[in-house]
């Protein structure tokens, strides 16, 4: 028997059956057991049909990436044994439906043991005797499965029935919620008589504080939240909206106002006049989004109006791959708008990084009065990990206004306020509207100190100028990038935001079989910290960029900032996350190519 220190489960069927609900639900279980998790949810962008799937990793250890085994296959359709059997490690299990058209010998051949079970007769009967009609009672099938995987594992079956509860309003009067307890009873029972014995992965439970459970968007939120976020306003577009419904779910609480507007345009406006008017504001959305919110991006670099955007990246071009995974706007977003203006690019790549980049995003954009960016990406978006409360640390970020002008300072005023005082650092005093000694005159055009409209060389260039210097005072508050491993290493891995995880496992796997190797993380990229990046790059025995993109396109922004080629890139673009094994295999084989 091998009590879990690494054990995956993966459910798949079409968009409809549950999957996503029912892979939720059995994360939160096995988390409240005192395990780590890491869920990760695949979809296709259609309401019925197609192919679905979530995936489930399971440690005895923090976990922050999916891997490519799979112990546990749960198919809710023949589509998905066609699509991941390939997946299943000898000794692993299928989980099906009795009557399911999938023959026992393509498992067998590969060393996996089938599980067969009536699961839907499972749960029309159990629905049938609370009353449920037998249409409702088939759809409890996905019910069922998590039930014989609960099983098999010998995961106590409280912690299900706990989940099942919660899902259904934490009330055990629910019809519903008695039905499908029922149900996942009946499954759970009869797995673990008939094929428990033979299953070696077991999940025991740990003595462990609760953990939380949630994704990159929340922990954004949830960062935003501390720092005073009060507004945010957005369009909803795949995958930045959880970040907008988790301060709308505590909204009153927190007293922070969630606009869904009519499109993206309306969308930053909004939040640029929430933030000239001195609120902490923030809008979201992924590239389609924001190539329609460019122009305004340019409306608050002229203005100086702090302004925090978090884009999560999706494939594209155009439509291209709207519910999966990619890293190929960070050249967009460095560029974006016509002009030369300071910004601030952050690239989380953990949740606790999430958490701090919702911090620390207002500060940048309020004490430098400029857009700041957190980036992330799909995969960031919505694969959730279990995480130890403590890892949040609300005092990294005390909250810091900038030169933001107290009513005192204002009363005390003896000349004119300028609101674009040329001064050494670039930085100018910011008044907020209202005050009578302060008329905070600002325009999308050039302008002179006090805010009025300018076409003359003299005052444009100050401007400029002034505004451009406060870039170089901005790069102080950058982070460096994280090196892990030796100082000196054969093999130099380099990545930027949620590659984290697997090129952490890469490393790891690869130092297991003798080959020393160390991982450069970028989690802020712009200004690009360009000493830290020099002293290790430029010292690197062999440099490997991992990008989940086609042209390795923070390999150009080190090659533009430093001079500095990578020539070697593991890259990847098919839409889904890198996992440890792939990166490590690709540096075994000496072959850096597409993956």
């Amino acid at each position: 028997m091998v009590v879990v220190n690494n054990l995956t489960f993966k459910m798949g069927g079409e968009a409809g059956q549950g999957v996503e609900s029912s892979g939720a639900g059995f994360t939160r279980a096995i988390s409240r057991a005192g395990v780590y998790v890491y869920g990760l949810q695949d979809y296709m962008s259609r309401i019925r049909g197609g192919h679905n799937f979530f995936q489930i990793r399971v440690s005895d250890r923090d976990i922050q990436a999916t891997e490519s085994a799979v112990h546990v296959l749960l198919p809710l359709d023949v589509d998905t044994v066609n699509e991941h059997l390939h997946e299943v490690v000898p000794g692993g299990v299928v989980i099906m439906d009795a009557p399911m058209k999938v023959e026992d010998a393509r498992l067998t051949d590969r060393g996996v043991k089938p599980i067969r079970l009536p699961l839907t007769e499972i749960a029309q009967r159990e629905g049938a005797e609370r009353g449920l009609p037998a249409t409702t009672a088939k759809l409890m099938m996905n019910t069922a499965s998590i039930g014989v995987a609960a099983g098999i594992i010998e995961l106590p079956f409280e912690y299900i029935e706990q989940v099942i509860i919660d899902n259904f309003g934490g009330k055990k009067g629910s019809k519903i919620a008695e039905a499908n307890v029922a149900v996942a009873r009946a499954a759970y029972d009869e797995s673990q008589r008939e094929f428990a014995a033979d299953f070696e992965y077991k999940i025991r439970p740990l003595e462990a504080k609760p953990r939380m459970l949630l994704n990159g968007n929340q922990a954004i939120a949830f960062g935003a939240a501390a720092a005073g976020c009060r507004w945010i306003s957005m369009y909803p577009m795949t995958p930045a909206t959880s970040i907008s419904e988790w301060l709308a779910s505590h909204s009153k609480k927190l007293g922070v106002v969630v606009k869904q507007c009519e499109d993206e345009i309306t969308a930053i406006l909004m939040a640029i006049g929430a933030a000239h008017s001195g609120v902490r504001a923030m809008t979201a959305t992924s590239g389609g989004g924001f190539s329609l919110m460019v122009e305004a991006v340019g409306l608050s670099a002229m203005t100086e109006t702090p302004l925090v955007i978090a884009i999560a990246q999706r494939g594209g071009p155009s439509t291209g791959l709207p519910t999966r995974t990619e890293q190929s706007d960070l050249q967009f977003v460095i560029h974006a708008s016509q002009g030369e203006f300071p910004r601030v690019v952050l690239a989380p790549g953990t949740i606790e990084e999430c958490f701090l980049a919702g911090q620390r995003a207002f500060n940048i954009a309020e004490k430098y009065q400029c857009p700041v960016f957190i980036l992330t990406d799909m995969n960031q978006s919505t694969a959730v990990r279990a995480i130890d409360p403590e890892r949040f640390d609300f005092d990294a970020a005390p909250i810091d206004r900038g030169e933001l002008l107290t009513n005192e300072q204002l009363d005390a005023l003896t000349e004119p306020y300028l609101r674009h005082k040329l001064t050494e650092s670039g930085i100018s005093p910011r008044a907020l509207p209202g005050h009578e000694k302060a008329i905070v005159l600002t325009t999308s055009d050039e302008h002179y100190e006090n805010g009025q409209a300018v076409e003359d060389p003299e005052p444009r260039i100050a401007q400029m100028d002034k505004r451009m210097r406060k870039l170089d005072l901005a790069a102080q508050d950058i982070r460096e990038p994280l090196l892990e491993g030796p100082e000196q290493a054969d093999v130099t891995l380099v990545g930027w935001g949620t590659t984290y995880g697997p090129i952490h496992e890469a490393r790891v796997l690869l130092e297991a079989e003798g080959l020393s190797v160390n991982h450069l993380h970028y989690h802020d990229v712009w200004p690009l910290p360009k000493a830290r990046t020099e002293k290790v790059l430029g010292s690197a025995r062999r440099a490997v960029i991992v990008e989940n993109n086609y042209t390795g396109q923070l390999a150009l922004v080190i090659r533009m900032v430093t001079g500095i080629d990578i020539p070697h890139k593991v890259l990847k673009y098919d839409g889904r996350p890198f996992t440890g094994d792939q990166i490590a295999q690709k540096v075994r084989e000496g072959v850096i190519a597409h993956v």
